[in-house]
Formats: C-alpha cells, sequence, structure tokens
C-alpha cells in the first residue's frame, strides 16, 4: 500500500475510533445528568477524548506505519 494512503487510513480510523468512544461516553454522562448538552462538561469529554486518541495513536504508529 502507498505510504501516504496507509498514513491516511491510519488517522482516519483513529478519528472514527475517537469519535465513537467520546459520544458513547457522551450518550452515559447525559444520560446520568453529568452535565446538560453544549455545557463545559461536555466539551470537556470530546477533548479528553481526543487528547487520549493521539497519544495512542501516536505511540502505535510505529507498529502500524512501518515500511
Amino acid at each position: 500500500m502507498n505510504p501516504t494512503l496507509k498514513g491516511v487510513a491510519y488517522v482516519s480510523v483513529w478519528v472514527l475510533l475517537w469519535g465513537m468512544a467520546a459520544s458513547l461516553a457522551d450518550v452515559v454522562l447525559l444520560e446520568r445528568g453529568a452535565y446538560v448538552a453544549g455545557a463545559t462538561g461536555q466539551v470537556v469529554t470530546f477533548a479528553s477524548y481526543g487528547i487520549a486518541a493521539v497519544v495512542l495513536a501516536v505511540r502505535l504508529s510505529g507498529r502500524f506505519l512501518k515500511s
């Protein structure tokens, strides 16, 4: 596979994983009344999951992006 396409696919998968995980956590927190939609807590949830996804993606990139 072309290295550029491999990189794009890798980042795309991580964006999807981040979005799904953050959305699932968000639904649970909204249903439990931890915060309301549009509140700062929702921003913190998505941002923290985003930071975690970036850290994991960078740490695991060597395994998946080998030439």
